[in-house]
């Protein structure tokens, strides 16, 4: 006889625990043991949470090597069924080899399920991740009923489920559908909830050297782009701009002084009816100048796409309402752009499709897999709840300007140096979202290059990686909707444009996340800077704007409040954040990638450094791409 020493290590999140009776066989290339139950020393605690239990197998003859075991639990009498998350199986051979089975995930059922040695092939689960054409024209989901019907490894922890629940409620406030009738009332309700930056936005949000920051490093800062020509649309003159004559924008814009914000995707997008009201969305464009002191000052705003009588271009010589009333028309639609687009569609949506790609067709023992798992945490969950709640034929927004915006998708612009050169702000001062983001794109571009130089040691072993193929295949054809102008891949075909786009996947399910996500309280929690909606048109002559105006067309007081309590709990960061570059489930068992991983975190941890050290500099700190607040996965 010849035993095997069988390690078994249950997860540490809540709930991990079973009482349930767990049995193992272990199968190898010469045979396979008998199935064996798996009482430990300890009993009845064998399999509570964060417990290392010792069973030894024993079989008549070496198994040989080993390539996968069976896993399986039954209740006992009177005893109900319950989830077990098994972290990892280790088992140790007669031969004194060491074989580690990752586990990581729980498993509710009395089925038997197989796992596969960490360094050897495996099983994809098809059946267990399908597609769901939720919605035309959109990227496709993962198919699921309602949120417990998710597989168990990709929902909420007990933990996430009960701090998603608990949202700022804000009493008596939530069903008044009056209007505002003074800004100070606003300021009231402001002061329930504050961070340091919306206190600064409550300060300064009229100023417009502050307009033309948010463009840059607000939570929307991936539309904005150097002005070449002006649009035929937007006749903006000389004289309008710098009436002064002390320069032209003919040679502004020659020097790259010159920037275009253009919401072209809002026009003609249908609004909601809110409180029985019509709400109204403009598509504006807006032009903005490099000052001498490197300040982005906005010099002209046209808030409707085809010039008119009764579509002036505003300047910030008119009267002070005329342009803060443009102003705000502005933000309303860069509120609505960032969510659907820039944070929803970019960030929400495709973290899913790579998600559902990933635990469809790669199996846990694929590098692919090891390096993308913690990237996928919570993300199928959230996005669940997220088209219920936001786009839905009864949600808050409209998804006719999704599928305008999916239009607009393209490779390059996902992968941040390509788009940072594709607008022409490589130059410009200030700009912390692109300075941080390069940096951060560099480091898990290292890291992502690095650990696939280790697995595959030439271009011809990612040709015939059937499971790498099948992955990006899924992704073209479900996500981009097999759209080849989109310049996505359909197959990879060498190291380097596979390092490219697994880059781009980590980078956009986490910093980039983080980038549009993160601030949305900072910068939304004081109203009148973000009105999630407005209530009456824009003036279309100029002259007839005042305060009384401005308080009639933001949303009414139900409205912000439900926007603010939205915008405080996307913005919350849980306390079972996982920063970016941690892996706490345990799948690399090799010396050199664990090497990588460790110089990763390490590099990170410099970076973070430095972008402390830059915002104690700073008249309003760019927190957003900081790694120690990045979190890892689309979790929120």
């Amino acid at each position: 006889m010849v035993q095997y020493k069988v390690t078994v290590f249950t997860g540490d999140c809540l709930n991990s625990t079973t009482l349930n009776n767990v049995f193992i066989k272990l199968v190898g290339t010469d045979g396979e043991s008998d199935r064996t139950w798996l009482m430990g020393l300890k009993g009845a605690t064998s399999f509570v949470i964060g417990a290392v239990s010792l069973k030894y197998v024993s079989c008549p003859t070496s198994l040989g090597n080993l390539v996968l075991i069976e896993l399986d639990k039954q209740s006992l009498p009177l005893f109900p069924e319950d989830a077990w998350f098994c972290a990892k199986v280790e088992v140790k051979s007669p031969e004194g080899d060491i074989y580690s089975f990752p586990i990581y995930r729980w498993i509710a059922d009395s089925k038997v399920h197989r796992f596969k040695d960490g360094k050897g092939l495996g099983n994809c689960r098809e059946e267990d991740y399908r597609w769901d054409a939720y919605a035309e024209k959109i990227p496709h989901s993962m198919k699921a009923e309602n949120p417990f019907s998710l597989p168990y490894e990709v929902q909420f922890s007990f933990t996430k489920t009960t701090e998603f629940l608990y949202t700022l409620k804000l009493k008596g406030l939530d069903n008044c559908k009056k209007k505002w009738d003074n800004i100070d009332s606003i300021n009231r309700v402001f002061c329930c909830k504050k961070t340091e930056i919306s206190e600064y936005v409550h300060e300064h949000w009229k100023e417009d050297a502050f307009f033309g920051y948010q463009f840059l490093n607000g939570v929307n800062p991936i539309l904005i782009q150097c002005c070449a020509n002006l649009p035929s649309n937007f006749p903006v003159t000389d004289d309008m701009v710098f009436p002064r004559g002390q320069c032209s924008l003919r040679d502004e814009i020659k020097k790259g002084n010159i920037f275009l914000c253009d919401y072209k995707h809002l026009e003609g997008v249908k609004t909601n009816t809110i409180n029985g009201k019509k709400q109204y969305l403009m598509a504006p464009l807006v032009l903005l100048h490099k000052a001498p002191d490197d300040k982005l000052m906005p010099i002209a705003i046209q808030l409707k796409q085809t010039p008119s009588d009764d579509n002036p271009i505003f300047l910030p010589t008119d009267s002070e309402y005329d342009w803060l009333i443009a102003k705000t028309f502005v933000r309303s639609a860069d509120f609505n752009e960032h969510q659907l687009n820039a944070h929803l569609l970019r960030t929400h949506l495709l973290a899913e499709v790579f998600a559902v790609s990933l635990l469809r067709n790669v199996p846990m023992v694929h590098p692919l897999y090891k390096l993308l798992k913690p990237h996928t945490r919570y993300t199928l969950q959230i996005n669940f709840l997220a088209r219920r709640l936001l786009i839905s034929d009864t949600g808050a927004f409209t998804q006719e300007l999704l599928i305008v915006s999916v239009c607009s998708l393209t490779y390059s612009s996902l992968c941040m140096p390509d788009d940072i050169a594709e607008r022409g702000l490589e130059d410009v001062p200030n700009f912390f979202y692109r300075d941080d983001g390069l940096k951060v794109w560099d480091i898990i571009h290292r890291f992502v290059q690095g650990m696939l130089g280790y697995y595959y040691k030439s271009d011809r072993e990612v040709q015939e990686d059937s499971e790498l193929q099948k992955w990006i295949l899924d992704i073209f054809e479900h996500g981009f909707l097999s759209q080849a102008e989109t310049g996505i891949p359909q197959r990879f075909t060498c190291v380097t444009a596979l390092a490219k786009f697994v880059t781009m996947v980590i980078f956009t399910c986490s910093a980039q996340h983080a980038a549009v996500n993160s601030g949305q309280y900072d910068y939304g929690g004081w109203m009148p800077n973000t009105p999630i909606s407005l209530q009456l048109p824009p003036p279309t002559t100029k002259g007839t704007t005042s305060e009384a105006t401005m308080l009639a067309t933001f949303p009414d007081v139900n409205v912000t409040a439900q926007g603010m309590a939205t915008m405080w709990l996307l913005s919350k960061q849980s306390s079972d954040f996982v920063p970016l570059g941690q892996y706490p489930e345990d799948h690399f068992t090799e010396e050199i990638p664990r090497k990588i991983l460790k110089d990763f975190q390490m590099e990170l941890e410099d970076l973070s450094l430095v972008i402390k050290a830059r915002n104690k500099r700073l008249e309003v700190p760019y927190t957003y791409m900081d790694p120690a607040e990045v979190e890892n996965s689309v979790a929120i």
